[in-house]
């Protein structure tokens, strides 16, 4: 992800648009009702501006942008006018959804945790790491969507910590350029790999493994998530449903690329996209259980 300057005017629309088309899923399906649409527009571009400040180099500490960008981010929820365009566009969803402060604050959490931690030593720190920096995203959706079911956030949670491992997977090469590793250290010890084996130009057959590790775990929590879609409705259920299919799809691409992740980054086909959203709408616990329990992805 390329790094954003801190202050007013941080990212412009081309960019954020630009960022939201390379995503791995529709951000904000273009059937939706408009002002749901903008209001899923608005959270995206709070969310990846946040990353954005978060996401340079390592030899670059981040921390006061981040803070910076909190604080802008604080009074927009006071009902100040804050400094950052792109938090002047997430007023109005501010109001009309009844959004809290508490999930963007977490997101700006994590990215202070990457400025100052760089690998984690299990699947545990991972997962806890991806409650801050991928869980309060799906909550928030939630809210645009008028859901507030804690059954429902919890499963939410699990889709969204899914879609981050899968995200981590696609980046190594990026990542580890921007001095971090997301694979867990008891992962690449256990398939025999070291930190060095990431700055190769081909994944060796360790880290492959490794990768398809956290591609399995994915497809665990894909699986467990996928009964949020049995609990909503209407645009909500087709907006969920395309974020599993992106996922689902963004699988079958480090599949088709035997989870060489170094060599280039595997991107998921919108074709492969559509298929996944079309069974998911139909049977979605029963579309991610035969992936699962057949052992491949499509």
């Amino acid at each position: 992800m390329a790094p954003a300057p801190p202050g007013p005017g941080t990212v412009g629309d081309r960019a954020l648009r630009e960022k939201e088309h390379a995503e791995n899923f529709p951000v904000a399906l273009r059937i939706l009702p408009r002002d749901l649409r903008a209001d899923l527009v608005a959270v995206y571009d709070v969310a990846r501006v946040i990353d954005d400040l978060g996401d340079e180099s390592a030899a670059a500490d981040r921390t006061p942008g981040l803070l910076r960008f909190q604080r802008d981010l604080e009074r927009a929820f006071r009902g100040d006018q804050p400094h950052e365009r792109v938090l002047r566009d997430l007023l109005p969803a501010i109001r009309r959804r009844d959004l809290e402060l508490d999930p963007f604050n977490r997101l700006v959490r994590a990215n202070l945790q990457d400025q100052r931690v760089a690998t984690y030593a299990t699947q545990a720190e991972l997962e806890d790491y991806c409650v801050l920096s991928a869980d309060p995203v799906g909550r928030i959706v939630l809210r645009v969507f008028g859901v507030r079911d804690p059954a429902a956030e919890r499963l939410s949670d699990r889709v969204c910590t899914a879609l981050q491992l899968i995200e981590h997977c696609q980046d190594v090469a990026e990542d580890r350029r921007n001095g971090r590793v997301y694979l867990p250290q008891a992962d690449l010890a256990a398939f025999g790999a070291t930190e060095a084996d990431l700055d190769a130009p081909t994944t060796s057959r360790p880290v492959r493994l490794a990768v398809a590790a956290q591609t399995a775990r994915a497809l665990d929590l894909l699986t467990e998530g996928a009964a949020l879609l049995d609990r909503l409705h209407g645009w909500a259920r087709l907006a969920v449903a395309g974020y599993i299919a992106g996922g689902l799809a963004t699988l079958d691409a480090l599949r088709r690329a035997r989870w060489d992740v170094l060599a280039g980054t595997p991107r998921p086909r919108k074709t492969d996209v559509l298929a996944h959203l079309i069974a998911l709408l139909v049977r979605p616990a029963a579309h991610v259980r035969r992936i699962r329990e057949g052992g491949r992805l499509s």
